[in-house]
């Protein structure tokens, strides 16, 4: 992201040099300093944006460790390679008693649901405007989403948990990528005093990759992501190669925004975009919203291209 505003800082500083030498050339520029209006900014724009995204929580329970899920809590919690050291530490923490006398007696009582948790976006895009006001976009933006949650950890025969509650509440964190590439078309609307409006209308591809799961027991951290090609986990994984539990999702959105623009230069814009989209995780996959509030900082002195 540093790299990026670097980069950004960089080309504003050359567009507004370049800017400056053609404005005596400029028959808008003329025009503008003879009281007439001036034309739609017209012509190639890059720009960078970043923002806070809420995706909709109807493929969070992808990571809540349920039986039916690709990536389970029973199959690391009874494991010989994780299940022994569970339920050791269990032991000799003060958690559970001589009651439960291995981790085969160790089960979920109870499966929470996971939510997403506001996450932070980036992207890169370019755009091409018209004197009309209309134009176009494609934008690629990247985001990590967090889903957190939690589940009870409890006993076969219902004794030997020393708490009061006969659970021991226990952590799930999941973490995916998501890429969106959109493409839309565009009207920007002059408000007067170098402000404008600008509505975007498009549709979208996304891809989702799995990058964690876990689950927290006592302080510590374990996998539940299935590296094991469905089989028993165990410290040695050499032979498993991991495959993405993600896919590819599409779907359409709308944007609006509210820019400053500097003129020669480029523009500032803050707003607010709206997916519907197609998520798809191993098992989960569905429809829902998705908002994304954003500024953005665009370049469109490109003529020299």
């Amino acid at each position: 992201m540093r790299r990026t505003l670097i980069l950004v800082g960089a080309l504003l500083l050359s567009s507004a040099a370049m800017a400056e030498g053609k404005k005596a050339l400029s028959p808008e520029a003329s025009a503008a300093d003879d009281g007439v209006p001036r034309r739609q900014p017209s012509g190639l724009s890059v720009f960078a944006n970043a923002g806070a995204i809420w995706a909709d929580d109807n493929t969070a329970n992808f990571y809540s460790g349920r039986p039916e899920n690709a990536n389970t809590i029973l199959r690391v919690l009874h494991s010989e390679t994780y299940g022994n050291k569970i339920w050791a530490d269990l032991k000799n923490d003060g958690l559970i008693s001589a009651a439960i006398s291995s981790k085969d007696m160790l089960t979920v009582a109870e499966y929470g649901d996971m939510y997403y948790h506001t996450s932070l976006q980036y992207g890169l895009g370019i755009r091409y405007d018209y004197e009309s006001g209309f134009g176009w976009l494609l934008r690629f933006d990247l985001s990590r989403i967090n889903a957190r949650g939690a589940f009870n950890l409890s006993s076969t025969n219902g004794t030997g948990i020393l708490t009061p509650n006969q659970y021991i509440r226990c952590g799930l964190l999941g973490r995916e990528d998501r890429i969106n590439i959109d493409l839309a078309i565009t009207r920007t609307v002059d408000l007067g005093d170098n402000l404008c409006l600008e509505i975007d209308l498009g549709v979208s591809l996304n891809n989702t990759k799995v990058k964690e799961s876990l689950m927290e027991i006592d302080g510590s951290s374990y996998s539940i992501l299935d590296i094991w090609n469905g089989q028993s986990p165990s410290d040695y994984t050499g032979s498993y190669e991991y495959i993405n539990q993600g896919g590819l999702g599409w779907g359409v959105f709308m944007s609006g925004f509210i820019g400053y623009r500097v003129e020669g230069v480029g523009a500032i814009k803050a707003g607010y975009t709206c997916h519907h989209s197609k998520t798809t995780l191993e098992g989960y996959t569905a429809m829902g919203w998705v908002h994304c509030l954003t500024v953005r900082f665009e370049i469109n002195n490109f003529s020299f291209l």
